[in-house]
């Protein structure tokens, strides 16, 4: 029997480990499954391992392997999955997939929604002429945006140039009943930095150019060299994979840091990796709202982050953590010193941003922003439908 929910066909570039991806994965969970139907499309690839972070079986993931270069050779195949599925809603995310809402419009899909999570290394902060060019020659396809974060908001209305009435600000959303402080800190599988008097500070984040981990690595070099406590007692843990992971391992050696850094490679246990760190920090040099930044509030760390994109919409500079300038050694060797050294610092600051995180990143509120929006967005037929499902009149469905 055809299922009578609306279907919502959200398109990546790849899905795989990630925060936009991990934030689509925390929406489909949560979001109560009578309400829709849901697809991922990966213009790439979906990486089953990641597929599997779904908890919903009635969610199909389809893996397009597009090869390098404009994707105009995936509008065919795209127009035919449009047109025979009928979705009432195609949901792209980030420049990589936004040419995907011309195939949705020419197939008849009534509601295409784009949302802009961030920029990365090639575009820091939306400065690039080209691809804010790119972003207005597409605009007249998308039917509403979603920005992640006010910098993002402003980005879309002053320099893309769309109306203020078909953008919704949405912030991401964390589980703070999965991600929670640990006192003392845990003892994660693998690591070699378990003993008690040590202050470990970690970042998690694929390991690519955009995440800036070598000017971390270089930073806490400098800070262990700068002080000889901070040389006994400080460690740096960087979780996740990554196509730089070479290059880092071998920076590592070169700066003389083994036994001092681990690269965990990627990992599954992630709150558990939050809840073995007493300092969090974020050194990319571009950033939307960052799902790893909310993760580590919720966990109880202060956090050291750069001072771009919506970094600053979570990080209150010397109340839940440390703002410093992106691609600054210094100024960040100088932040994590500053909070090893107070200890006390690092607690209230922790509490702090727990407590923000409670307040105001909720990640109930996010899936009811997101579904609030589909909702207000559907078109009569498929509202018509999704009234009938939720009355009882519609056959129950598994979910």
């Amino acid at each position: 029997m055809t299922d009578p929910r609306p279907l919502v066909i959200h398109v990546v570039f790849s899905f795989d480990v990630g925060g936009l991806e991990n934030g689509i994965v925390n929406l489909l969970n949560h979001m109560p499954a009578e309400h829709f139907r849901h697809k991922i499309v990966a213009l790439t690839r979906c990486v089953p391992s990641f597929c599997e972070r779904v908890r919903r079986s009635d969610v199909e993931f389809v893996s397009l392997h597009k090869p390098a270069g404009h994707g105009l050779k995936l509008y065919p195949a795209l127009f035919r999955m449009f047109r025979e599925e009928k979705p009432a809603i195609v949901h792209t995310r980030n420049l990589a997939a936004l040419e995907m809402v011309v195939p949705a419009w020419l197939a008849g899909v009534p509601v295409r929604i784009h949302g802009e999570h961030g920029w990365d290394s090639f575009d820091r902060e939306g400065t690039s002429r080209k691809y804010r060019l790119v972003r207005k020659l597409y605009s007249p396809f998308v039917s509403h945006y979603v920005a992640l974060s006010r910098k993002i908001e402003s980005y879309l209305l002053d320099k893309v140039g769309v109306g203020a009435r078909r953008v919704k600000r949405i912030c991401n959303g964390v589980d703070a009943r999965r991600f929670v402080p640990a006192a003392p800190r845990r003892v994660l599988p693998g690591s070699p930095f378990d003993a008690p008097e040590l202050m470990v500070f970690g970042a998690v984040g694929r390991l690519q150019a955009v995440k800036d981990h070598a000017n971390l690595i270089r930073a806490f070099a400098r800070m262990i060299r700068g002080d000889a406590e901070a040389a006994r007692r400080a460690r740096l843990m960087i979780v996740g994979g990554g196509p730089l992971q070479g290059e880092l391992e071998a920076l590592v050696r070169a700066e003389g840091l083994e036994g001092h850094v681990w690269l965990t490679g990627e990992r599954s246990d992630i709150p558990d990796a939050m809840g073995a760190m007493n300092v969090f920090v974020m050194p990319s040099l571009s950033e939307g709202i960052s799902n790893t930044v909310l993760e580590a509030m919720a966990s109880g760390l202060p956090v050291i982050a750069t001072n771009v994109g919506g970094n600053p919409e979570l990080v209150a500079d010397d109340h839940n953590g440390l703002l410093v300038p992106a691609a600054d050694p210094a100024a960040l060797s100088a932040a994590m010193m500053a909070l090893f050294r107070t200890p006390g610092r690092v607690t209230a600051m922790g509490q702090a941003g727990r407590e923000r995180v409670l307040q105001e990143f909720s990640l109930d509120a996010m899936v009811g922003s997101y579904l609030s929006l589909y909702q207000a967005l559907l078109p009569e037929s498929a509202g018509a439908s999704l009234a009938a499902v939720q009355s009882g009149k519609s056959p129950s469905l598994k979910a």
